[in-house]
């Protein structure tokens, strides 16, 4: 045993080790520090190791697929790409909450510092794994770590009803996905992904085609539970409004970039081989249309009755789920480009979004849509920043938004599904109406106060990352999509050179 762990080659891990090393130090050090004493530089020994973990990615980005653990640990381009998202994000909202996050009453610094450590290492786990047993680990860290965070203000009634309806729903959610696995455990006799792969045709054609179909089934409800798909989204409206701003900002980019990850690599690696049967074309890929169309279609209509922004922004990413679903459901000839695209696209307008819904949020002390009135006479590169952003996540030329949602449009209409690109493109018009009536406050309205919004040199940094990703994104793509398109995607999914056992 000894031996064989002594031949692993653990650099490969190097990202989760610091993360893990980090996450450690800082509960050690916030039992020993004295109540009295200041937790924000915790914060900042969180963020060197976010930054840290992410240089280490950054600097390997490309490198050749390595395989660990018998097979159930991989780095390939696709986690690689993931995680590139997962720690970016992760840094972003770490400096946001270091410069706002005294205002929005979080007292337990020390442990929400851990907390978001613990919950990037699981989204980590997540998009290296090729097991389904350090699959679901890795998710359960990042949702029982969400569901902490979600009611860290355990002062307020509605964080407490938030974490409340985000643990209950989300158990259930896991205990379809524990279930949905079981059955492919049954039917395989494995819990290697690429193992599994290999068997699942044949227990589809040796008369258990029944249980295949189901276990898809029952992942994919747990699935569509996670990124906040329709029919299973309505616990996100509610931990939206009800968590701390920055928390909200990390549920709608690091958790949900994660979510498509473990639902990219569990739905390709194990049922594509089914494609030779045509089950794919004939049940998954309208199953998947589906909940895609069907969230795009309620996360918009319903997002025009919101008031409340933070509510708004949770059926506006219920209505994004949707559209990021799609390459994946079509096989597009660009899917992890243009998925991967959108993704970083989605980071960094909806962090810069929600980095001005802090400031505007805690001006007013509240999260209505009138606390943006007037916004552009009291602080006019505010607005205007804020205009920008918006106007990317309505898809709007030249934005980084717009040409997201073009690449994952053209995945539909080159596979011929056209229905669902004609429900991408109507629903995107729609969402002009509540994407604009952030501008009608701003520039219509009157301001009920005069004095310009005072920003924090966190939060301001924050917001021009993404005002600069949003405009550098829409004007030069091309260069992000060619650095995507030089990655061996082929290489997650083809199995290891030593297949590993049973």
């Amino acid at each position: 045993m000894e031996k064989a762990l002594a031949h692993i080659d653990w650099s490969a891990m190097t990202p989760e080790l610091i993360l893990v090393t980090a996450a450690a130090l800082l509960i050690v050090l916030e039992l020993l520090l004295p109540d009295e004493t200041s937790r924000d530089w915790l914060g900042w020994l969180a963020l060197l190791a976010v930054v840290g973990a992410g240089t280490y990615v950054a600097v390997h980005f490309g490198a050749a697929t390595v395989d660990l653990l018998q097979g159930s640990y991989r780095t390939d381009p696709v986690a690689q790409s993931f995680k590139l998202v997962l720690l970016g994000g992760t840094a972003l909202i770490l400096l946001l909450s270091l410069s706002g996050g005294n205002r929005e009453g979080i007292r337990a610094r020390g442990e929400y510092y851990f907390l978001l450590l613990a919950a990037v290492l699981g989204a980590s786990v997540m998009t290296s794994s090729a097991d389904l047993v350090t699959l679901f680990v890795g998710l359960e860290l990042l949702s029982i770590s969400s569901y902490i965070l979600a009611g860290i203000r355990k002062q307020r009634t509605d964080a407490n009803e938030a974490a409340w309806k985000y643990v209950v729903l989300g158990g259930v959610s896991s205990a379809f996905i524990l279930y949905g696995m079981s059955f492919v455990y049954g039917l395989t006799g494995s819990t290697n992904l690429f193992v599994v792969q290999q068997r699942i045709v044949e227990a589809y054609q040796t008369g258990y085609a029944p249980f295949v179909l189901l276990s898809l089934f029952l992942m994919m409800l747990g699935f569509g539970f996670k990124i906040a798909a329709a029919p299973f989204h309505m616990w996100a409206p509610d931990v939206y409004q009800g968590s701390p701003t920055s928390v909200t900002a990390f549920l709608a980019v690091v958790s949900k970039t994660a979510a498509f990850a473990l639902v990219t690599r569990v739905v390709l690696v194990v049922y594509l081989q089914l494609i030779q049967l045509r089950v794919w074309e004939e049940i998954i890929t309208p199953l998947l249309l589906v909940i895609a169309g069907a969230s795009m279609i309620v996360g918009n209509a319903v997002a025009l009755r919101q008031t409340n922004v933070k509510r708004l922004m949770a059926y506006s990413g219920i209505a994004q789920a949707g559209y990021v679903l799609v390459p994946l459901a079509s096989l597009g000839m660009t899917l992890f480009e243009s998925t991967l695209f959108y993704l970083l696209a989605y980071l960094l307008m909806t962090v810069g979004v929600f980095a001005v819904i802090m400031v505007v949020e805690r001006d007013a002390e509240h999260g209505e849509f009138s606390a943006f009135a007037g916004l552009y006479r009291r602080s006019p590169l505010v607005a205007l920043t804020m205009t920008l952003l918006v106007l990317s996540l309505a898809g709007i030329p030249v934005t980084a938004g717009f040409f997201g949602k073009f690449y994952l449009l053209i995945n539909a209409i080159a596979t011929q599904h056209f229905w669902i690109a004609a429900v991408m493109v109507v629903t995107t018009v729609v969402s002009y109406f509540y994407y604009f009536e952030f501008i009608r406050q701003m520039y219509f309205r009157p301001a009920p106060k005069g004095n310009p919004l005072a920003i924090p040199i966190g939060t301001a940094i924050v917001i021009g990352i993404g005002v600069i990703g949003t405009v550098g994104l829409g004007l030069f793509p091309n260069a992000v999509l060619h650095a995507l398109g030089q990655l061996k995607w082929v290489e997650v999914l083809s199995v290891p050179q030593a297949p590993p056992g049973p």
